[in-house]
């Protein structure tokens, strides 16, 4: 038997103080309850129903709303949240979850193993991320303060999959097990709660007063441990252009912004009472190509279009912190493979690329790469790829689109398209398991029996050597498919009016708990 529990941290406040001296006035100060903060990001959420939820819009509202048995840390580990211990067999076929006790929903109602059991059925029903609940044999609930999951087979990494900040395990309440996707009402555990939200305008969060925080913690972890609402709400702008949202922050109609491109963040230079953070690495930008529409079909055709990416090139038209780099996690990762994808990267051949369309039979077919209106970077990846396939002799289209529209064109399989563009945060930071639902569901993959293998050995490995084995096998099948076309890492700059506002610290998803004003 295995068991996760929060291990305990001693903190500043909790050391004996010798006599006669003082701590620091700014280490007594506590943070001052109450006030609003203005956020402007480039896009409004296209739901805040987590089971549904993928996009990094809509996931940095979600994680302030609701929460999850286990969440990852600041160093992207595993961490019990709602779970006050869990405990995984010896063949890891059954998970046992004991949950905290005393938390409230949003609506009052403590939370129990039934709420537990009824999220985890309805996200089995309606999330694209179902399949990794497909080998569950049953889950039981003996008592309101356990909930057991028991699998038909050995999953090394189940509980790594449970922390995913994408598609979150969120728990909700019971009464809601039987919505429909999207159609969820919008309660949860967490420190805020949904106020006003006016599409394609703003979006506001609200103080839940009744909120039950992780004692366990001295502090915020990540997504994980103590969390505290000082600030009564935190209103979301929704400002796509970029000069805007810096403007905003300049002249003081922003408090914090997003997503600033490397060019526009000097005009922040010597601004004293501007605080800007770079966070590198923060996602993978890759090239997503459609399995199942089109000439993208045929796997000759998608080796032809990476045949043809220079990343470099693209990269630097996009005009974000990037950095040229070939693998699908990043060098950190246990499962980091060397130069070995190399091969699969930035290949900049077009003769191979003619090539291969001509093995294929292709004819001059419109192959439709979609992009959006919201993410410069992202049309300007699409264009950039456009030039470079035509130069090859494809048929060429570019349709521009709505991020909502072109996000869930990406997801559902739906529209017109043969390829588009997008980053992915969470999962080279996670790795494999991370990864998995993304690799099939973006590209619509089907019976695609190498890959299927070697993602059963990677669950099924208790050696974790096997599984950087299986992982090998499953990034060269994605590469050499052309299910995805990696462009590079690229990272996110944002800014904050530090006269203002304090404890906003640096992290994959923008945090407002334990954000106060001055």
């Amino acid at each position: 038997m295995k068991t996760i529990a929060t291990p305990f941290r001693l903190s500043l406040l909790a050391l004996p103080i010798a006599a006669g001296l003082a701590l620091p006035a700014d280490v007594l100060a506590q943070p001052k309850q109450g006030g609003t903060v203005v956020y402007a990001n480039l896009s409004g959420p296209g739901t805040l129903d987590p089971h549904v939820a993928a996009s990094l819009v809509e996931l940095e509202i979600i994680h302030h709303i609701f929460e999850t048995l286990v969440a990852i840390d600041a160093n992207y580990n595993t961490k019990p949240s709602l779970a006050d211990t869990v405990t995984t067999s010896d063949d890891a076929k059954t998970f046992t979850f004991t949950l905290r006790k005393g938390v409230k929903f949003q609506n009052g109602k403590e939370m129990t193993s039934a709420d537990v059991l009824a999220s985890f059925e309805r996200y089995k029903r309606i999330s694209p991320n179902a399949s990794v609940l497909a080998d569950v044999e049953r889950f039981e609930t003996p008592d309101p303060y356990t909930f057991i999951v028991r699998l038909t087979k050995t999953n090394a990494v189940f509980v790594d999959v449970l922390k995913s900040p994408v598609y979150p395990f969120a728990i909700i309440p019971a009464e809601q097990r039987d919505k429909p996707a999207r159609e969820l009402d919008i309660i949860g555990t967490g420190p805020f709660t949904l106020g006003e939200w006016v599409k394609d305008s703003h979006l506001v969060l609200k103080r839940f007063d009744g909120y039950v925080a992780d004692t366990r913690s001295p502090g915020p972890d990540g997504l994980a441990g103590r969390r505290t609402a000082y600030l009564d709400s935190v209103r979301y702008n929704f400002v796509p252009e970029a000069n805007t949202r810096v403007a905003a922050v300049q002249s003081g109609g922003a408090d914090v912004v997003s997503d600033i491109p490397p060019d526009l963040a000097k005009r922040l230079d010597g601004r004293p009472d501007l605080s800007v953070l770079k966070i590198f690495p923060f996602c993978m930008q890759v090239y997503v190509v459609n399995t199942q529409q089109g000439p993208t079909k045929n796997p000759l055709v998608r080796q032809a279009i990476a045949s043809v990416v220079n990343a470099s090139d693209t990269l630097e038209a996009m005009g974000v912190l990037g950095q040229a780099t070939h693998s699908l996690v990043y060098a950190s990762s246990p499962y980091y493979q060397g130069d070995a994808m190399k091969p699969y990267y930035s290949q900049n051949n077009p003769a191979k690329a003619k090539e291969l369309l001509k093995k294929a039979g292709y004819a001059g077919e419109k192959i439709t790469l979609q992009t959006n209106s919201n993410y410069v970077t992202m049309r300007s990846a699409i264009l950039v790829l456009s030039e470079q396939m035509k130069a090859a002799g494809m048929n060429v289209a570019v349709d521009v689109v709505d991020w909502t529209t072109n996000a869930s064109n990406m997801q559902r399989g739906t529209g017109t398209w043969n390829v588009s563009t997008t980053g992915f945060c969470s999962n080279p930071l996670l790795g494999p398991q991370q990864w998995k639902v993304m690799f099939y569901t973006f590209p619509h993959v089907q019976g695609d029996g190498v890959l299927d293998g070697a993602y059963d050995r990677f669950y099924t490995s208790l050696d974790p050597k096997l599984r950087v084995a299986a992982w090998a096998d499953i990034e060269k099948r994605v590469l050499d498919q052309a299910y995805m076309i990696k462009i590079g890492d690229t990272g996110t700059i944002r800014a904050f009016n530090n006269k203002k506002v304090e404890g906003f610290t640096p992290y994959y998803l923008p945090r407002f708990w334990n954000v106060s004003v001055k």
